[in-house]
């Protein structure tokens, strides 16, 4: 069941597109990592679906619910944190989540519950009386993410949430989001940090100067970038002989040398259909009388399938 859709979805400013007839569709209970250049159009979507920002034309649905004319009931079952958080000057942390659990119509008793519910979700529980403002940035991303749960929505739209956080609060926030996810929640997230991406969501979409590059499931993404296999060899010494040698192997389809500091390493390409494992082609090496110091195949990962798929261009 789809429970974030777009269609044809375009957003211009004048003659500049922000978003260029996109079409995306998020799963319930999937979480979705919405990445590309700056500018490329994902806080201009995210901002839609938020109820936000209109559309030039096209159409979001968020539950099968139309943003822009269904918008009294899209707010109720959505989250979004933006990636800044507003000043809120001497207002105390339980103050701020129970103003704005007053304003999703709380009440009474069940105000107090969920505000405390979501203060423990978020670890907040011992920053209850603390300012607002005096909270560090990755405490006052997870006082955002605790004031959008405090209606227990199904979706939930994050705009960069580890934008500026330290090595620490990345770490918690990524644990936080893995837990909503196991909640069950629908979690459409944008981010730079591909590699968190990678370990959190279930699926990726890919968006360049406003238009979808890809998108699908995590595995998906690496079958399609992935062009050849790739060995990282260094060798002690003879450099120049190991490179002619490792050029004369069956399914080598490149051989590269680069100097980094006071060592050469050697990328190999292997043709992807090639049975040419690391372990035999350190064997060739060693009975050539060459020292292997290092020898691993590449990794593809999300980083490496992003750059192959995009330019550099914005909107």
């Amino acid at each position: 069941m789809a429970m974030i859709e777009t269609v044809n979805l375009t957003k211009k400013y004048g003659e500049l597109a922000a978003l260029d007839n996109l079409n995306l569709t998020v799963e319930a209970g999937s979480c979705l990592g919405f990445i590309g250049p700056n500018g490329a159009g994902k806080t201009t979507t995210i901002k839609i679906l938020a109820t936000l920002l209109k559309p030039s034309w096209g159409e979001a649905r968020i539950d099968g619910k139309v943003v822009g004319y269904q918008n009294h009931l899209i707010r109720p079952i959505i989250g979004y944190v933006p990636d800044f958080m507003g000043s809120y000057d001497d207002m105390l942390v339980a103050e701020y989540l129970e103003f704005f659990a007053s304003c999703y119509g709380i009440h009474g008793p069940a105000r107090m519950k969920a505000v405390q519910d979501v203060l423990e979700l978020t670890d907040l529980s011992y920053k209850r009386d603390a300012e607002v403002n005096g909270l560090s940035r990755g405490m006052q991303q997870r006082l955002s993410v605790a004031r959008v749960l405090l209606h227990d929505p199904q979706v939930l739209l994050l705009d960069e949430p580890s934008s500026g956080l330290d090595p620490r609060a990345r770490v918690e926030m990524r644990e936080l989001l893995k837990e909503l996810r196991r909640m069950g929640k629908t979690i459409l997230i944008s981010s730079h940090i591909l590699f968190e991406l990678a370990e959190l969501c279930t699926d990726v979409a890919i968006i360049e100067q406003g238009k979808l590059l890809f998108a699908g499931p995590m595995r998906e993404i690496m079958a399609r970038t992935r062009t050849g296999r790739v060995l990282h060899v260094v060798v002690e010494d003879r450099h120049a002989e190991a490179i002619r040698l490792l050029k004369g192997v069956p399914g080598v389809k490149q051989v590269e040398g680069a100097r980094h500091d006071d060592v050469v390493r050697i990328d190999v390409q292997v043709a992807e259909d090639a049975a040419l494992t690391p372990g035999e082609l350190n064997a060739r090496l060693v009975a050539s009388g060459l020292r292997v110091s290092h020898l691993a195949e590449e990794r593809l990962d999300l980083e490496t399938a992003f750059m192959r798929l995009t330019k550099g261009l914005v909107a």
